[in-house]
């Protein structure tokens, strides 16, 4: 592929829009390293949880029913406890662990160049003009295995984009956009439906004790979301990011890069018995799950809630997933030679992620100052109280509520924190005018997505921008904001219109909930 050597400011770009871009691209550059970023933000939290515990705030806090209050991290006692904590704060990070788990099994299938004969083969049979919302879908559907797009799917979007011969961070924009920016559009239920539904259900209780939500009550709307996010996502990609990116040069560790060379005799056979291994292990996995006493289900026999071991062991099946395949690939194409090269490749893969586990440190200290000082649920309150307040008729507020939830979302990642803070307030009060909790729930859901990919406050962005720097060195945060900044734009307009008008419509948001409301 020839690179080009244009950098990012230098390429020629009209435009108010691209203009825009290019001063948030230069802004978001000029921050600190994100390591140090981090750390600035953690000292910022404990100052500012100082000079905020004086203070006694109004707003009830519904996971205690008492008036918030913002803890002093700079107590004595507090100091000791980070102290004390640090370690354990950092190893229990979850996405550290799923990354560096699931980084080991794609190391091998990627050093053995398992992967690299697998885009391959994918290469010759799509269309390049359906590549992009291929990956998007792609993105999409990998919300049912948890986080495990954000190791799988984005990467591999830069590495398919580059060996179709289009610029690889084009790629990335567009699987982080599926993964994360449109993380409620999905037609296959996952965990996060009932995890949801229960808070939206106890929060509707305050109002009618007798009120029960279906967990899949967001169904329909969320499948239809998907045609919606893969077909916007498409758009975005084409007209906006891609011309932005294509005068910038490619000066990354280009080390195990594809190239579009066929595959040998030899490749060929070892690639499809190494897709033989992958289905052997897909076969064991149905077999043991399927019994309804099998023990990947839950003690109600599910195989999709939170609490399966199934869905609990999703990272460690996706690195055997990855591992046998590879493992098989690169011994029988002489890749390697035995298992030291296995281990060695293994390795490998752990040398690149030592930039994210610099980063990751940081991230958990902050992350875990901002959520013990009660901020960020001071925020969330303030900010649903605000919109209570307004007295806006229903239809405004399920747009604000979506707007509220993107603005949250830029300081709290977790979509169950941020749902159960709101949902107490915003649920009740919707149900007095007539508005159903799915749709508040519904509304939730797109606000909780759209801005995903624009917060460094993300536990996966510090990730997104190492997967970056892999092909173009001088990638940072500004980079990667003004990459998705038109993602969250056009999917926050679009999607909210969506919804209203598919409310509008009178189409059922998702399986039936057993309730017959009467406002009050």
């Amino acid at each position: 592929m020839p690179q080009p050597t244009a950098s990012p400011a230098a390429s020629p770009k009209g435009g108010l829009v691209n203009k825009f871009l290019d001063v948030i691209e230069r802004a978001g550059n000029k921050l600190p390293d994100p390591a140090i970023l981090f750390f600035v933000l953690m000292i910022a939290i404990w100052v500012l949880s100082a000079l905020l515990s004086g203070f006694s705030f109004s707003e009830i806090d519904p996971r205690s029913g008492a008036p918030i209050v913002v803890n002093n991290l700079l107590q004595g006692g507090a100091l000791a406890a980070f102290l004390a904590n640090m370690v354990t704060t950092f190893t229990s990070f979850a996405p550290l662990g799923i990354v560096l788990v699931a980084m080991l099994g794609v190391g091998v299938a990627e050093h053995a160049g398992y992967i690299n004969a697998g885009l391959k083969s994918m290469l010759t049979v799509t269309p390049k003009m359906l590549l992009t919302p291929m990956l998007i879908l792609i993105a999409l559907v990998s919300h049912t295995a948890t986080d495990a797009g954000y190791v799988l799917v984005i990467p591999l979007g830069g590495v398919i984009f580059y060996a179709a011969g289009r610029h690889p961070l084009v790629g990335i924009a567009a699987a982080f956009a599926g993964v994360s920016g449109g993380f409620s559009a999905n037609f296959i239920p996952s965990g996060i439906d009932p995890l949801l539904q229960g808070f939206t259900q106890s929060a509707a209780q305050i109002i009618d004790p007798n009120i029960q939500l279906n967990p899949l009550n967001n169904w329909f709307f969320t499948s239809a979301s998907t045609l919606l996010i893969v077909l916007l996502g498409w758009y975005i990609t084409e007209r906006i990011v891609a011309p932005r990116l294509k005068g910038v040069a490619l000066d990354g560790d280009m080390e195990d890069i594809p190239t579009m060379d066929t595959l040998s005799p030899r490749e060929k056979r070892a690639f499809w018995v190494a897709n033989l291994a992958i289905l052997a292990c897909l076969l064991v996995l149905f077999f043991w799950a399927w019994p309804q006493d099998s023990a990947l289900r839950s003690e109600q026999g599910e195989l999709t809630a939170f609490t399966a071991p199934l869905m609990r062991s999703i990272v460690p099946w996706i690195m055997i997933i990855f591992l046998i395949p590879g493992v098989v690939y690169g011994l029988m194409s002489g890749t390697f030679k035995g298992g030291r090269d296995v281990i060695a490749s293994m390795t490998k893969s752990m040398k690149s992620m030592s930039y994210y586990i610099v980063m990751a440190f940081f991230c958990a200290l902050f992350i875990d100052a901002f959520g013990r000082s009660n901020l960020g649920a001071l925020l969330a309150l303030k900010g649903a109280d605000f919109l209570k307040s307004m007295a806006l008729p229903g239809q405004v507020t399920i747009v604000g509520i979506v707007f509220l939830t993107a603005f949250v979302n830029l300081f709290i990642g977790s979509a169950s924190a941020k749902w159960a803070l709101i949902a107490p307030i915003m649920v009740p009060m919707l149900m007095q005018v007539g508005i159903s909790p799915d749709l508040t729930q519904a509304a939730y859901r797109v606000g909780d997505s759209v801005s995903n990919i624009i917060t460094p406050l993300m536990p996966y962005f510090p990730l997104i921008v190492v997967f970056c720097q892999k092909w173009v060195k001088n990638t940072g945060i500004g980079t990667l904001v003004s990459m998705m900044l038109p993602y969250t734009f056009f999917f926050g307009l679009i999607w909210t219109i969506f919804l209203i008008i598919y409310w509008m419509l009178g189409i059922p948001l998702g399986l039936q909930s057993t309730y017959e409301y009467v406002p009050l």
